[in-house]
């Protein structure tokens, strides 16, 4: 009987809509990319004119800059890196170089990881949330409305938005992943294996091997008849 890993049945080639796991990683990249490259333009016009994302006290309740110079340069710089990450997913699954697909793979279980924490940080200290919304200027939109909720439904809602949306995370991350096991398995050389009738192992050589291993021997004496 033939053993096979845990995570084998785990693997699939379709994804969303059921398109190939290929298809699906090019255009979770080409997403990715365009955010990305949508919140640079912004970091960038920020940066250029800092007076636009600087808000007065009558329209915050208080003296508030949206970034400075600084963490805007950090923003600017992670962005940059998410641009580059993005773009060689996007290119090793149209190339099927899969091992241009690991920085975006190891991104997204970062990501992952990092909403984990949040969630366990909601459920395990519920009144940060009443806390976070108390510090919100008073003008914020909903901020009344939001502060008259149940405090234990208000939990509540937020743990099912974050789990709903670790499980979005999680089928993206596994169409990745088998994505990335389809390009390995493809780039590599198949063994096609043969079992006998006395349960003796036969590895008989890829087709294109014996194809022209086939070809070159020389072909047999005509034939004289006596």
């Amino acid at each position: 009987m033939k053993m096979v890993a845990p995570w084998t049945r785990f693997y699939s080639n379709s994804c969303c809509l059921c398109c190939h796991v290929r298809t699906g990683t090019i255009l979770l990249g080409v997403w990715y990319l365009i955010i990305n490259a949508v919140v640079l333009l912004i970091l960038l016009s920020a940066l250029a004119d800092p007076d636009q994302y600087h808000f007065s006290s009558t329209e915050l309740g208080g003296d508030f800059e949206f970034m400075d110079d600084a963490n805007m340069c950090i923003a600017i710089a992670v962005s940059l890196l998410m641009i580059l990450i993005c773009a060689m997913a996007t290119y090793g699954a149209y190339k099927q170089h899969a091992a241009w697909i690991i920085p975006f793979f190891c991104y997204q279980i970062f990501d992952f990881a990092l909403n984990t924490l949040v969630a366990v940080t909601v459920l395990v200290y519920p009144n940060s949330i009443q806390e976070y919304i108390r510090q919100l200027p008073p003008n914020f939109p909903y901020r009344d409305d939001i502060m008259s909720v149940n405090p234990t439904c208000l939990v509540l809602i937020i743990l099912l938005f974050i789990s709903i949306i670790l499980t979005f995370k999680g089928y993206l991350i596994s169409c990745v992943w088998n994505c990335y096991r389809y390009i390995n398995g493809r780039n590599s050389s198949d063994v096609l294996v043969y079992v006998t009738s006395n349960d003796t192992t036969v590895l008989l050589p890829p087709y294109d091997d014996a194809t022209v291993n086939g070809a070159a021997k020389e072909p047999p004496p005509p034939y004289v008849s006596a």
